[in-house]
């Protein structure tokens, strides 16, 4: 049955959930758009497998798992869609999700950004208007600005979270930690708040008893969804921390998007591995794979889901960073059938291996 949106003077916009990010997209369209936000549930496997009772086949996994996250979002009453572009396949997977969404007899306003990816700040002016025509332009920027300060802190906790967590001395202060700063960074509503929630958690870090002595360090490099959503990698950065690992992920969107050095800068870093550009994460994680094992890492683990073409295509110049520095890589490929078991068995396997060559090498 067709569902029928609302005429009223909000909108209520939903995005597909996408790592923690969603909380900086709420944030922004209620504070800054005086919109209402639709926070659909977490992604669980049933979100998966809605997304792939509809999808074709061929597609890779995130188109699955966002199309199924766009459904529970409308079954929660959105009336509005976001969708990102991409310079891989995501860049027309918004126009074919859209047409799926319809088909289905659903009855929305969807707004993809790959319409409007021009390089001017007009034309996203013109998205943004679409989300409210009476926008408030100054108010827009400023909580635009505290918006991406946001994704920073996002992006900083969790980094010092997968560093630290598998050595506190107290199990869980960690967990508790940061499931208290996804609550305030979901409650905000003030730049004030984003602040207050930072601090916390800070903090609370800060405090928590650690017993860290030269530890295995793990890098992760691999496909930009697949990489930072912890569903969609079975929660691959918490289970090494489980084993006592201190896990590095460099992509995220901070590093990737908001202060990004450019595909010419790191393709001088790596030219004597790569002369083209081979897709749209490829070259920043050919970069980090050599960054993690000239530092001594004692592991890399490439992610990507299946049939990801870009990261199928570096894995062989991945394999030549793994002979010349000596550094043992890990490839790990998801699709809607691959088992958190068959996982652990991997992770398991893998640690052993670095665990007993960190002690040979000692």
């Amino acid at each position: 049955m067709a569902k029928e949106y609302a005429m009223g003077n909000q909108k209520k916009i939903a995005f597909p959930i996408a790592a923690r990010y969603n909380y900086a997209f709420k944030y922004f369209i209620e504070a800054g758009l005086g919109q209402q936000y639709i926070m659909q549930p977490r992604m669980t496997k049933k979100t998966l497998d809605i997304g792939s009772q509809y999808s074709p086949d061929t597609v890779c996994t995130p188109f699955k798992t966002t199309l199924g996250s766009m459904i529970e979002a409308l079954e929660c009453g959105a009336d509005t869609l976001l969708m990102v572009f991409g310079l891989c396949r995501l860049g027309y997977y918004g126009e074919l999700q859209e047409q799926i969404l319809r088909d289905l007899g659903y009855q929305f306003d969807f707004i993809n950004l790959a319409e409007y990816t021009t390089g001017k700040a007009r034309d996203y002016l013109k998205a943004v208007r679409r989300m409210n025509p009476k926008l408030h332009v100054a108010k827009a920027t400023m909580v635009g600005m505290e918006t991406l300060k946001m994704v920073e802190y996002i992006d900083e906790v969790e980094d010092l979270y997968y560093k630290n967590c598998g050595f506190e001395l107290t199990k869980g202060a960690y967990k508790k930690a940061l499931n208290q700063f996804w609550t305030d960074m979901e409650k905000a509503a003030s730049k004030a708040d984003i602040e207050a929630g930072h601090q916390r958690v800070k903090s609370a870090f800060h405090d928590i008893p650690l017993k860290k002595e030269e530890p295995i360090r793990v890098g992760l490099i691999g496909e930009y969804f697949t990489v930072q959503d912890d569903f969609s990698n079975l929660e691959l950065e918490q289970k090494l921390c489980d084993m006592g690992v201190e896990v590095h992920r460099w992509m995220n969107i901070s590093h990737r998007n908001l202060h990004y050095s450019g595909e010419k800068n790191l393709n001088v870093r790596i030219r004597d591995l790569c002369r083209y550009e081979m897709g749209p994460t490829s070259t920043a994680n050919i970069w980090c794979a050599r960054d993690y094992a000239e530092r001594g890492f004692d592991g890399i683990i490439h992610v990507k889901s299946a049939g990801c073409t870009p990261e199928i295509d570096i894995m062989p110049v991945l394999q030549n960073i793994g002979t010349d520095y000596k550094i043992p890589i890990l490839y790990l490929t998801y699709d809607s059938q691959t088992s958190d078991t068959g996982l652990m068995t991997r992770l398991e396997a893998f640690y052993d291996m670095l665990s007993m060559r960190k002690k040979v090498i000692r």
